[in-house]
């Protein structure tokens, strides 16, 4: 079993202002989601349902969604994540670039799950299709990288390029496995998760090329 914790890369003298506010809009809209009664109702309401979406109705879903969870470890892991990972490449390329990029990266999810089940019914929420991106963006910019991390009980630090590639191996299998399934059925929407990595690597390009990421300091 694999936990992280932590990576080896610090910047110094750049605070990752969106990374942790992104951190705290999605705890704050899980505790706003405690308040519904229904307990789908926002849910239903600002969830993206593909269904809806290829009719060009609750297009704004492809954003809200990105700040719903359907549970506490589903928001604890996902946020957990993005603590991790996002504030590097936000460093990198600098807080109002990484807002656009973590936003069109969750939009880019949300549309490669809505055109894999376009009659799905069923609302997707979660910021992992954003996260997603972000580990994309991260295994370009950072492949030296070293994951600190659990393997069951023991501590120790993983290459990135090998932990995110394990990572991504699991969503597309995973992924492949689904298209067999009926459309409507419930579960982890893994092709935002492929989706959103493949908008990740993409856009993980064009930053190297541009921002040209240093060395960091290792700890």
């Amino acid at each position: 079993m694999f936990f992280p914790y932590g990576d080896d890369q610090v910047h110094g003298g750049h605070r990752p202002i969106v990374s942790y506010t992104l951190i705290l809009a999605n705890v704050l809209a899980f505790i706003w989601q405690l308040g519904d009664p229904a307990g789908i109702g926002y849910a239903t309401t600002f969830g993206a349902i593909p269904a809806q979406v290829v009719q060009g109705d609750g297009l704004h879903t492809i954003l809200t969604s990105m700040f719903l969870h359907g549970g506490i470890s589903h928001l604890l892991g996902n946020m957990l994540f993005l603590w991790i990972f996002a504030d590097n490449i936000e460093a990198t390329v600098g807080s109002p670039v990484f807002l656009l990029f973590y936003a069109l990266g969750g939009a880019a999810a949300t549309i490669a799950h809505v055109v894999i089940d376009p009659g799905s019914p069923i609302p997707v929420v979660g910021a992992s299709g954003a996260i997603s991106a972000v580990l994309g963006a991260y295994v370009v910019l950072y492949p030296r990288s070293r994951i600190k991390t659990f393997v069951f009980i023991f501590p120790t630090r993983i290459p990135a390029i090998f932990f995110l590639g394990v990572w991504f191996y699991m969503q597309l299998s995973s992924g492949m496995q689904s298209l067999g399934l009926a459309s409507g059925e419930g579960g982890v929407a893994w092709w935002a998760h492929i989706g959103g990595f493949a908008f990740g690597l993409a856009a993980g390009i064009w930053m190297r090329r541009e921002y040209r990421p240093g060395r960091l300091r290792v700890r």
